[in-house]
């Protein structure tokens, strides 16, 4: 038997109760698939810096290093300090965000199935910001042929994968960001010629913002940038459900981080209403993972069963209120877990 350690960062609001229901699922999986998890939790975020003075303390930094990947509830204010530190510091390249429908969700269509590829470690999320004086400030904006050929490949290894169209939209703004956007559009152009079997288009983010809304059904893979793919995944998730539909990956060579795109809602904090699901298919998400890297049939065999058993979890209408049930965070994970067993 394979034995995984797996850093949990719980976070902060309403992160600890989606992390104690996903962990509830994740015993489920264990159990049925004779997995073998070692669970070691790090403190990062809000409440940390509270505690500690900072919201990623050094001993965190280094509980994550010793691990194979990491499980991350959302945080609050100092996101900045926790998750895009350890993107980079794990380099932690391709921010992977697949926005499905699911039954018995207020998703716009039934047929939505699109997976964000999103670069993750530069664009103006370096936070290279200046105040020249007073009244003018400077933001850089980093775009390296690196990141471009490597975040590309990934977006057309990722349609090679998938049971969708076999497609790879190319999103950027090089008719305005010549240089930045240019070289963008340029890389993938020249990295969808390896791929003669993935079909290739491009659209302007002011056109693809518009096209999410207008037929989602034809996107597959959506290739991007950090914000534009930040700001355009939160919109897709908002056509199957809100966030708490929404899970997320950081994907690096050598190791990930998965949460859910969310923010830690504080004010939904203890009441447990909060959808567990955007956590829960992020757990699933890194067992996909976990199978691929370690050539584990097992792993796959239990994010194939976590994933059916919230379908079946939603058709039977055991959830929280958002989706229409009457169940609290915990019950609606209790419910899946019950699924899987």
């Amino acid at each position: 038997m394979n034995t995984y350690k797996i850093s949990i960062i719980p976070g902060d609001g309403i992160g600890p109760e989606l992390t104690d229901a996903t962990l509830k699922i994740l015993e489920a999986a264990e159990k049925k698939f004779d997995l073998k998890l070692d669970l070691v939790y790090a403190d990062a975020g809000d409440t940390c810096k509270e505690k500690c003075g900072v919201a990623l303390p050094a001993d965190s930094v280094q509980k994550i290093k010793d691990s194979q990947a990491c499980l991350k509830g959302p945080v609050g204010e100092t996101a900045a300090d926790v998750i895009v530190k350890l993107r980079l510091m794990f380099d932690l390249y391709a921010n992977l965000r697949p926005i499905k429908t699911y039954p018995s969700t207020a998703a716009v269509r039934p047929d939505i199935d699109m997976y964000f590829v999103r670069e993750n470690t530069e664009d103006v999320y370096k936070g290279l910001e200046y105040a020249l004086d007073g009244n003018t400030t400077i933001c850089l904006r980093v775009i390296t042929r690196k990141a471009c050929e490597r975040i590309a490949k990934r977006a057309f290894e990722m349609a090679r994968l998938r049971n969708g169209k076999k497609k790879v939209t190319a999103i950027h703004k090089a008719n305005v960001m010549r240089i930045t956007d240019g070289l963008f559009a340029s890389v993938c152009r020249e990295i969808a010629k390896q791929y003669s079997d993935i079909s290739f288009n491009e659209l302007y983010v002011d056109a693809a913002s518009m096209r999410l809304i207008k037929a989602p059904q034809e996107f597959d893979v959506l290739c991007t940038c950090n914000m534009f793919g930040d700001i355009l995944s939160d919109e897709a998730a908002q056509l199957v459900g809100g966030l708490g539909m929404a899970p997320g990956a950081n994907i690096g060579d050598s190791f990930a981080l998965f949460e859910p795109i969310h923010g830690s809602a504080p004010n939904r904090a203890g009441k447990q209403t909060a959808n567990p699901l955007s956590m829960i298919l992020s757990a699933k998400m890194r067992l996909e993972w976990q199978g691929e890297r370690y050539s584990d049939p097992k792993c796959k065999k239990a994010a194939a069963a976590i994933e059916e058993a919230v379908v079946k979890t939603l058709k039977a209408k055991n959830t929280v209120p958002d989706l229409g049930g009457d169940k609290t965070t915990m019950g609606m994970a209790e419910a899946i877990a019950a699924a899987i067993a």
